[in-house]
Formats: structure tokens, sequence, C-alpha cells
């Protein structure tokens, strides 16, 4: 992704860092710690095959981009399956479900709650933590305080949040927090 989309690569290596601090923060075995950094490594890969219009669009996508922009996580889990890694299927459920929504709203699935695997809920919460405080096309770089105003708003519908306290507490002190 870094040679296709050099903000991606970044937004990726950060959604790494965070994950693992979060997986850490939970108490996952250093396994599940490889895992997720694994998985938020490339959660974003299916993107490799979304159309440069889509991809680099400057504004919010119509609904037929925006059905082809969500392709990208059914498209990562296929190309991690066809993988030789080790945990392959693992890190592509992970990959396949890190837009899912805590109450089912969200995709390819529709999977809600605990339904929803570990992994790709500590790789979403990281996700977005990273996308809100990164300036984008359509919305500006989030304060700290703002992104936490936005995903405690979200807890329970988008996201985990149970799992968002352990966030909350993790990033509090944490060098990757943003300003």
């Amino acid at each position: 992704m870094q040679a296709r989309d050099a903000a991606t690569g970044r937004h990726c290596h950060r959604v790494v860092a965070l994950s693992v601090a979060l997986a850490q923060a939970c108490g996952l075995p250093e396994d599940e710690q490889r895992a997720v950094a694994v998985a938020a490594r490339l959660h974003d890969v299916g993107k490799i095959a979304t159309p440069d219009r889509v991809l680099f669009s400057p504004k919010r996508l119509e609904k037929e981009d925006w059905e082809i922009m969500k392709s990208h996580a059914a498209v990562g889990a296929g190309i991690i399956l066809q993988s030789d890694m080790p945990q392959r299927a693992r890190i592509a459920l992970a990959v396949r479900h890190h837009h899912e929504h805590f109450d089912g709203s969200g995709y390819p699935a529709g999977l809600a709650g605990h339904e929803i695997p570990l992994l790709a809920r500590i790789i979403s919460l990281a996700d977005s933590y990273d996308a809100l405080g990164d300036a984008r096309p359509y919305h500006p770089a989030r304060t700290h305080a703002e992104i936490m105003r936005i995903l405690n708003r979200e807890a329970g519908s988008k996201c985990d949040p149970d799992l968002l306290r352990t966030f909350e507490t993790m990033i509090q002190s944490s060098p990757l927090r943003v300003p």
C-alpha cells in the first residue's frame, strides 16, 4: 500500500502501533499481539484493488463508489487467505471485519457485539482514532479531546464500549496520543 498511496501506508503504520498498544492494555498474550500487529498492518491491503478515482477522491463518495470502497475489507481478507502466512485465517477474519459496528450496522457481514472478532474490534477502534486525528479532504484533523468525544458518542453503536474504556485509559499517557 505504501507504494500506491503513501497516506494509507502511514495510516496503517499508526494503526499497527495503536492496535498493539490496545492489545497489550487488554492483557492479550504475545501471539495475539503479533496477530493483531499483522492484521493491522494489512487491514487496508484490499485497497490495492480499489480504482484510483475512488481511492483518491477529494470528496465524500457517492453511493456507487462507496460500495466499491467498502469491498476493500473482503478483498483484503481474500488476498490474505491466498497467502502462506502463519495464522492467515485469523488475520483474514480481522481484516474482513474491521469495519463492522458494535450495533450490527457495519460491513461486510453486519456482525454485532461479540460476534465481531476481538482483533477486528481492536483494529476498528485504532483505525477510527487515527482517521479522526488525520486531515482528510472531507474533514480537518481533530484534537485528542474531539476524537474522544466522538468515540464516546459512538460507544455501543460503532465501537465496543468496554474496549473504548480500555483504549481511553491506555491513550492518556501514550506517545501515540493525538495532540
